[in-house]
């Protein structure tokens, strides 16, 4: 905090309203609510339950809402005309999936860690455990603006997608009998995968709009990040609780069950991040790599909670 308060400096633009959208907070707020109460509740309640519909449809309808209120708002919450901006769009979604993703498997792999049907290892113990993910974002973010620099932003994101849905689809053949270390090098390969990715996405992001856009554009992606990571843990842990049931009743072991559950949830993932390969072509081709610094590259490739501006922000796709 005292760091923060000596250099860190106030900005302002005094000819912008403060008015607050309050009525775009609460229809965000009601559209994310029900729509993630009904994927974690769904395999419980039934995909076709009235329930699950209910909660879709008020999602759906607040969504809406939220929408025709944005066009008509002073100071809207969301500048719609931002999403016509394919580059932004594009690396948005990428954000989405990637972060959702590991957060689905981070949660997923935490329970069977500690399970004592599958790893029974100590909450601690499941922490530290899952410390490769970590080692592996920080080991490719400096090598992350060198692999943009000579294969593109656009390629650099696809290939990141692609080796995390490699790490994901082998996290899918989970067996009963496997030990920690056979989780080591898919926890690297999604890790690196992430790191390899978020950068040039999140680069992309801030420097595709106008300077005075920055601020707006980094705040859709930062939420981004939040919702994909609340939508994908909700959904792996519907997926993984629904296939331990369905093994349970089946007869089954619980080790069985564990290993199958988390199985089908990471080959969810793995076809999220296929789709991220996708969403990397949606950047554009008119999507220009970032000047900026290799300090620039190496903070977007590590910080996956905020998408941060970067010394290219105001260039423009």
């Amino acid at each position: 905090m005292l760091i923060a308060a000596v250099t860190v400096h106030e900005s302002r633009d005094p000819h912008r309203s403060r008015d607050i959208d309050y009525t775009g907070a609460f229809l965000v707020a009601l559209t994310l609510s029900p729509a993630i109460l009904a994927v974690s509740k769904g395999s419980a309640w039934g995909w076709a339950s009235l329930r699950t519909i209910g909660c879709l449809a008020v999602a759906a309808a607040a969504g809406l809402a939220f929408v025709a209120v944005e066009r008509r708002v002073r100071v809207p919450l969301l500048d719609l005309a931002l999403l016509r901006n394919r580059v932004l769009v594009g690396s948005t979604v990428a954000i989405l999936i990637g972060a959702g993703t590991i957060n689905g498997l981070m949660y997923l792999l935490s329970l069977y860690f500690q399970n004592p049907a599958a790893l029974g290892m100590s909450p601690l113990e499941a922490g530290l455990g899952t410390l490769p993910a970590t080692v592996g974002l920080v080991v490719v973010a400096p090598l992350v603006p060198r692999f943009a620099a000579r294969l593109g932003g656009r390629q650099v994101v696809g290939l990141g997608f692609l080796v995390t849905a490699v790490g994901f689809a082998v996290v899918g053949f989970t067996d009963p009998s496997w030990k920690y270390g056979a989780f080591v090098i898919p926890l690297l390969a999604i890790a690196v995968g992430k790191g390899l990715s978020n950068g040039p996405a999140s680069s992309a992001a801030t420097a595709s709009v106008s300077a005075d856009q920055v601020g707006a554009a980094s705040g859709i992606s930062s939420m981004a990040r939040y919702v994909g990571a609340a939508v994908a843990t909700a959904l792996a842990a519907s997926v993984n609780a629904s296939v331990i049931t369905d093994r349970t009743v089946s007869g089954h072991s619980t080790s069985e069950a564990l290993a199958s559950g988390l199985a089908t949830a990471s080959w969810v993932m793995a076809a999220f991040s296929v789709a991220g390969v996708l969403m990397a072509m949606l950047m554009g081709r008119r999507y220009r790599a970032e000047k900026g610094t290799l300090q620039d590259s190496a903070a977007s490739a590590v910080a996956h909670l905020h998408t941060l501006p970067t010394t290219a922000s105001g260039a423009r796709a």
